[in-house]
């Protein structure tokens, strides 16, 4: 009896570092977080962040309000996100291979301009959004990772 104990133990101690392994593999390979993004449009100022100054505002045109949960109490001021589309109410609103790098100026929740829809994890600016989606969307749904220095673009993909 102690023998089949004995067995099964060590076969549930296989099976127990297996699916450690295994569940180990797949943190490596979701390093993105998931939410939704909303757009918003003209007038951008002034923002949470940096007010009226003007140069807070990439030449490209790539930029976010922060949502709630990505705030940080304005830690996420001047932080810069990689988003991709992975989804929205019709299938073919994503383009999923493109992405943006977009730079936070402002907080959703009190931007000047309203966002198509409330409630979003990021807000992009017209210009981010369109990059990675048809622009008649409100909402979709995005992976998102905030982009440390070193990150490569395809980590995410």
């Amino acid at each position: 009896m102690a023998f089949a104990r004995a067995t099964v133990a060590k076969r549930g101690g296989s099976a127990v570092l297996y699916l450690l392994f295994l569940v180990l593999m797949k943190l490596r390979a979701s390093l993105a977080d998931v939410g939704t993004a909303a757009q918003y449009s003209p007038p951008y100022t002034p923002t949470a962040c940096y007010g009226f100054d003007p140069s807070q505002f990439p030449s490209s045109f790539l930029f976010a309000a922060a949502g709630e949960g990505i705030w940080d109490n304005g830690a996420a001021c001047g932080r810069q996100y990689l988003v991709r589309c992975i989804s929205g109410p019709i299938s073919t609103i994503c383009d999923p291979t493109q992405m943006v790098q977009v730079r936070i100026v402002d907080l959703a929740r009190t931007a000047k301009s309203r966002p198509s829809a409330n409630g979003a994890t990021i807000v992009l600016s017209n210009t981010a959004f369109k990059a990675i989606a048809k622009p008649n969307a409100i909402v979709i749904n995005v992976e998102y990772i905030h982009r440390m220095q070193g990150l490569r673009r395809r980590e995410l993909l």
